[in-house]
């Protein structure tokens, strides 16, 4: 299916809503010289739980699709890997499956074509020999500290990084020739892994590629950013209303301060983009219990309210936890109505096993010795039991109940084991 925008608009909104472009003339020459679908390519790494901060991405992932663009979404279960090893790799192919049923699912929510869209799991082709010789050859050319300098905002630092985390920026780079894209879409904080492929990519023999970047959305608590790490932070997309309207009133939301507000992020970076890409859309709508409803089109007069104290933190979380259950909808009752899905987010994300509690068993000693010493308990005598089981003091003989086990179990009449 070919979009209907005209080449003009569909340039337009392959650009739009980003923090930077680089080459953007890649762009142009695709679409108005060579008359073709834009191919983009976006990578995630297969490892946590994805949650509601994937709207971001996914969101010009859908805006890509709306203009025409063919897009492949690498399900990196290698670079996963290499990222300080935070997915196990017998989990990695279970998780990659789990990936694209989440985000099929999620694209579809906000209604656009998915036909154009195109999954590749990175193990298909990076452990191929060309590819394998290829990456020999960048890291032929690769100083240290310039892998680290490129990776230092994507790769989780160590004092004492791996060679796994070194390699993944370059393993990134040259994907995007192995998946046969003219342009690569990411975070604003991969632009040192972007710069680092313009840069070397031709040193091999390669062409250089586009650079999408997205800005980068504050957490609804105190992180940085949405994190399947911080509880707070996050919203599953599978989280029922009761949980979506719980989190969202724990998220921060200073009151008239705008700058690094997580939740009007969540609003103009998803709600607003998600109720433009439909075809009958009124806006944001914010409903305060005694007065008229408030309705949106515009992020800015959006932000110019929260400023002003007229929108409040209270109703802008009431609006966006209605809004948002409402793109949830869909994908809960996609997981629902699919036990392949269901099956499958066991498997990629098995249920903690409680640690069982190993009662420890005492070493009680000897027989003789423990009734010495609950007789002289007993009797509360100035006594000392021995090591032979016999006591000392004052009132010995009072306590005393044998010098071996034999006498002490006689003493008691406590018939000894049968042998």
């Amino acid at each position: 299916m070919t979009s209907k925008l005209s080449p003009e608009d569909s340039i337009a909104l392959i650009k739009a809503n980003l923090v930077e472009v680089l080459n953007p003339e890649i762009i142009d020459d695709v679409i108005l010289k060579e008359k073709r679908p834009l191919k983009v390519y976006w990578g995630t790494a297969t490892t946590g739980r994805p949650h509601c901060g994937y709207f971001v991405p996914c969101m010009k992932i859908a805006e890509l699709l709306a203009a025409g663009c063919h897009v492949k979404i690498l399900l990196a279960d290698i670079h996963g890997y290499l990222d300080n090893m935070k997915a196990p790799f017998e989990l990695i192919e279970h998780r990659a499956n789990y990936y694209a049923f989440t985000i099929k699912a999620l694209l579809k929510a906000v209604g656009v074509d998915i036909s154009r869209l195109e999954f590749v799991l990175g193990s298909s082709y990076q452990l191929g020999k060309e590819y394998t010789m290829d990456r020999f050859k960048l890291e032929g050319i690769t100083r240290i500290n310039v892998a680290q300098k490129a990776g230092a905002e994507v790769v989780k630092q160590a004092e004492d990084p791996t060679l796994g985390g070194l390699i993944y920026p370059l393993m990134q780079s040259l994907d995007e020739q192995y998946l046969d894209v003219d342009a690569q879409f990411g975070g604003v904080d991969q632009r040192k892994i972007f710069t680092f492929a313009l840069e070397n990519l031709p040193k091999i023999g390669y062409k250089v590629r586009a650079h999408l970047m997205n800005s980068m959305v504050p957490g609804l608590g105190e992180a940085a950013k949405m994190s399947a790490s911080d509880a707070d932070s996050k919203i599953d997309l599978l989280d029922d209303p009761a949980a979506v309207e719980k989190k969202l009133k724990k998220a921060k939301c200073v009151p008239k301060e705008v700058e690094g507000n997580g939740v009007i992020a969540f609003v103009e970076h998803v709600i607003f983009r998600a109720i433009a890409l439909k075809v009958d859309h009124e806006g944001f709508k914010v409903k305060p219990r005694d007065a008229e409803p408030l309705l949106y089109t515009s992020v800015e007069k959006l932000k110019e309210d929260y400023a002003a104290d007229i929108l409040t933190p209270q109703l802008l979380k009431a609006a966006l936890t209605h809004h948002l259950n409402e793109l949830l909808k869909p994908i809960i009752t996609e997981y629902q109505a699919s036990t392949d899905w269901q099956e499958t987010a066991i498997k990629a994300y098995p249920p903690e096993k409680a640690a069982v509690k190993v009662k420890k068993v005492k070493d009680k000693g000897d027989p003789a010795k423990r009734a010495a010493a609950a007789a002289a308990r007993q009797a509360g005598q100035a006594v000392v039991a021995q090591l032979d089981g016999h006591v000392e003091g004052p009132d010995a003989e009072k306590v005393t109940v044998g010098s071996s086990t034999e006498e002490t179990l006689q003493k008691l009449k406590v018939s000894e084991p049968e042998s």
